[in-house]
């Protein structure tokens, strides 16, 4: 009377499945991460109590000392239509405006007119409240 099994169970742990979850993961936050693109220059945005995140294309940064960078390439006022001219040929038509809350609003209503008559969309750039 022979009562030993026909099919021995394996001890030995399979990792594959733990590996495609943690392949998973990584795919899944890389690909979350490159959505919010900061502004790498100091500007100290105004808040606001609604502020949505904007995929963000062409940014213009207005800084205390009213200089204008288009990202993070500094331009002069001059230029600022032609070189929003040549962005906005190899991207899509989306301006996000990073301007220092000490900056008048004459600046900001300027590059928002140049960006209009590029027939851009136009969003401004806060913190959270």
């Amino acid at each position: 009377m022979n009562l030993t099994p026909k099919h021995k169970v394996e001890s030995a742990f399979s990792m594959s499945s733990m590996t495609d979850v943690i392949f998973l993961l990584l795919i899944f936050f890389m690909l979350t991460s490159s959505f919010i693109t900061p502004s790498g220059l100091p500007v100290n945005l105004p808040t606001s109590k609604s502020s949505n995140i904007v995929m963000q294309k062409i940014s213009v940064t207005i800084t205390s000392n009213m200089e204008y960078y288009v990202n993070d390439s500094k331009v002069a006022l001059s230029r600022l239509e032609s070189t929003l001219k040549a962005e906005l040929k190899n991207k899509e038509g989306v301006v996000v405006l990073h301007c220092d809350k000490s900056v008048p609003v004459e600046h900001l209503v300027n590059v928002a007119s140049i960006a209009t008559k590029l027939e851009a969309k136009i969003s401004l750039a806060t913190k959270p409240d």
